[in-house]
This record gives C-alpha cells, sequence and structure tokens, in this order.
C-alpha cells in the first residue's frame, strides 16, 4: 500500500469536510473510517485551524501528517460531498489511484452558486427577517436593499482577504448607515427591524451550532474555541453598529424607536422559510435537501408559535422549538444520507436572538447599562436554553445508534 497516497487521500478529504463548515467529530471520524477501512490503524486530531493525521502500520514507524486550514467558510454542500465520499469509500474500499479519481472527481463536480443567485439570498434573508422582527412592507424594502449591499460588501472584501473581524465591523457600521440615513428621511417606520433584518446575515449561527455539538461530542477545545469565535463575531457586528448609530447621531437627530408590528404567527411562519431558503443559498446547500432545510425553520418557528399560544414563557418556547429542530434534522439526516448540521443549523436560524444582540449594543452606546444589561441577560439565556434542547436531543440520539451498534 502506498502510505504517502493513503496519507494525501484521506487527508484532502479531512480538511475539505473542515473547511466546509463541519463539526469536529465528524472531520476525525470521517478519516478514521477510512483508514480504517483499509485496515490502518490511525490517530486524528482536529481544532478549527488544523488537522493532525498519525497512522501505525506494523513493522513500520509512524507516519504523521500536519494540514494547516486557513480560513473556512459556509460551505455546507462541501461537507455533504466530502462526506458520502468517505462513506462510498468505505463501502467499496476501492484501490487508491481509484479513490484518488474519486477525489478528482467531487472537487470537480462541487457546485456554487453564481453571485446573482448569492445576491438573492442576502436579499431574502434581509427581506425575511425584516418581517419576521415586526418590520413594516417600506422597513423590508429598505432590508433587502441593505441585504444586496452587504452582500457585494462581503464579496468584495473577501476577495482582498481581510480578517474576519474587520469585514463584520465594516459591514454592520455600512448596512446600519444606510438603514439609519434612509430613516433620517422619513421613509422608514421601524428601523431598527431593518437594521436587526440584515444583521442576521452576520449573526454566527453556524460557529454557534458547531461550538454546542462540539462539547456535546466531548471535543472540549474545539467547542470553546468557537464559542470565543462567535462571541467575537457578536461583539464585532455590535462594534460596527454601535459606530454606525453614533456617526449619524452627530449628522443628524436619529428617529424615536417605533413599536414592532405584530404579525400574524403565520406570517411569521412563512416569512421565515423564505428567510431560511435565502441562507440555504448563502451556505450553498444544494440537491433536494434545499426545501427541507428552508421548511425546517418555518417548522420551528411553528413550534415555537404553537408552545406560545399554549401559555408556555419564551425559554420553554424556545427550548421546544430547538428540540424540534434538532429531531428534524436528525431525521432527514438519517432518511436522506446526508450531514444533520445543514438541516440543523437552518433549522435554528428563526431562534438566534439577533434582535437581542442589536439592543444590547445599541443601549449600552446610549449609556442606558440596565436596559443593556437586561436584554444581554434575555440573550444569553436563550443562547443557554438552545445548547440545552441541542445537547438534549443529540445525546439521545447517540446513546441509541450507540445501542443499536451494540
Amino acid at each position: 500500500m502506498n502510505d504517502t497516497l493513503l496519507m494525501e487521500l484521506v487527508s484532502r478529504i479531512g480538511c475539505g469536510i473542515a473547511m466546509g463548515g463541519a463539526e469536529t467529530y465528524r472531520v476525525e471520524e470521517s478519516v478514521n473510517r477510512i483508514l480504517s477501512a483499509y485496515g490502518v490503524d490511525s490517530r486524528v486530531y482536529s481544532v478549527p485551524n488544523s488537522l493532525i493525521i498519525t497512522i501505525v502500520i506494523p513493522g513500520q514507524p509512524p507516519m504523521t501528517q500536519l494540514c494547516r486550514m486557513e480560513r473556512k467558510g459556509n460551505d455546507l454542500d462541501a461537507v455533504e460531498q466530502y462526506s458520502n465520499l468517505g462513506r462510498r469509500i468505505c463501502a467499496q474500499k476501492p484501490d487508491l489511484e481509484t479513490a484518488m479519481q474519486w477525489l478528482q472527481e467531487t472537487e470537480q463536480k462541487r457546485k456554487h452558486y453564481k453571485l446573482p443567485v448569492v445576491l438573492l439570498g442576502y436579499i431574502l434573508v434581509a427581506w425575511g427577517f425584516c418581517i419576521f422582527f415586526g418590520g413594516s412592507v417600506l422597513d423590508s424594502a429598505c432590508a433587502a436593499v441593505c441585504g444586496l449591499l452587504l452582500g457585494v460588501a462581503e464579496r468584495f472584501m473577501g476577495k482582498l482577504k481581510t480578517n474576519v473581524f474587520f469585514q463584520k465591523i465594516a459591514a454592520a457600521f455600512l448596512i446600519a448607515v444606510l438603514a439609519y440615513g434612509i430613516s433620517a428621511l422619513g421613509w422608514l417606520p421601524n428601523v431598527d427591524a431593518s437594521v436587526i433584518g440584515t444583521l442576521m446575515l452576520l449573526v454566527p449561527g453556524l460557529l454557534f451550532t458547531n461550538a454546542m455539538r462540539d462539547m456535546i461530542y466531548g471535543d472540549t477545545n474545539s467547542g470553546v474555541n468557537r464559542v470565543v469565535e462567535a462571541l467575537l463575531i457578536a461583539v464585532a457586528v455590535a462594534l460596527g453598529t454601535g459606530a454606525a448609530w453614533t456617526f449619524v447621531d452627530t449628522l443628524w437627530e436619529l428617529p424615536r424607536q417605533m413599536e414592532a408590528v405584530s404579525h400574524n404567527p403565520w406570517v411569521t411562519c412563512v416569512v421565515s422559510f423564505a428567510a431560511c431558503a435565502g441562507f440555504v443559498i448563502v451556505f450553498n446547500i444544494h440537491g433536494r435537501g434545499k426545501l427541507l432545510c428552508a421548511l425546517g425553520g418555518a417548522v420551528t418557528w411553528g413550534v415555537y408559535c404553537a408552545a406560545e399560544a399554549l401559555g408556555c414563557d419564551s425559554l420553554l418556547c424556545c427550548f421546544l422549538a430547538t428540540c424540534a429542530a434538532a429531531v428534524f434534522s436528525e431525521a432527514m439526516a438519517r432518511v436522506r444520507r446526508y450531514p444533520a448540521i445543514s438541516y440543523l443549523v437552518i433549522s435554528l436560524l428563526p431562534l438566534i436572538p439577533g434582535a437581542g444582540i442589536y439592543y444590547t449594543a445599541l443601549y449600552a452606546i446610549r449609556g442606558d447599562m440596565a436596559l443593556a444589561a437586561q436584554y444581554g441577560m434575555n440573550t444569553l439565556a436563550t443562547a443557554g436554553v438552545m445548547a440545552a434542547g441541542i445537547l438534549v436531543v443529540s445525546t439521545t440520539v447517540r446513546m441509541w445508534t450507540g445501542y443499536q451498534r451494540k
């Protein structure tokens, strides 16, 4: 067996899964299964920026390879494609030359949405979540324009390879200045809804979900790393928004904060489906599963509304909706034989406390620390409840799967 070729095969597959945005355990498990299929004992260690693979062959010294991953994106199609390739290799056990040919074919046939479609995804997310958070028709139109501008700005800064935290600060500042400027003309009833709807594109939902799943599966180092990164991104978004508020406030008086429009639960379910469909494009999900992912967002919010109608408080509603999203994701993953992360991250998006992050930063900039602390604590409580819901379902599924295998 060509050990060098085997190492190249598994390292490219493992890095492809990791850079697409998969959980740590999925990366390590995929590499270990491929090596085990070829009868090779292995030790695999993955952290968010590196992948270390050691293979042990009797009679030979151990061989170790370190793969440094510069940057990760939100490319869930890559996670699905490389994971399916790993399953195919484990099932058929081809010779290494054939397996490398399959890998090259997988890399060549990977799909990416064209720029106009990607920008449409940004528009759908901003428009849908603006209405979701109580915006009017005019507010959602402004959010759609801000979403389009955000998509262009992120694509431009991505080509320049700017620091991710600077990207978030600059993007948040840009869209908030635009929305506040339009509002100063008297065209927007509720500028906060426009800003919050667009800022949902910058909220690290995939990082947060992966952090929770990493901790559940015992990958504490990776989980803590992701949590810290998610918090830094949230701080960057808050800084950008706060800087925009201060900048605009020095030029003209900002409009008075308006009450959000109370939409019918059916309306919020429909717009959550549209917003999640936009995130399907942004996260580069293809195939029949993309409609199921968007449907998961509507189902999650439907469960939240049903629990609220039964008299449950907001945290219990969030917990039950998170459990519903996790169950839906695990079920779809087993029905379609695809990773659950694609379904889970999209399904959870309506529960992400984007409004809490926004109002925490806004009141902190205004100097109202009591309200800032109140919104901050509510945001942390919501995040904790979501983590608990993911923990309960994922742990139960993993125990049941282990019992079936035994």
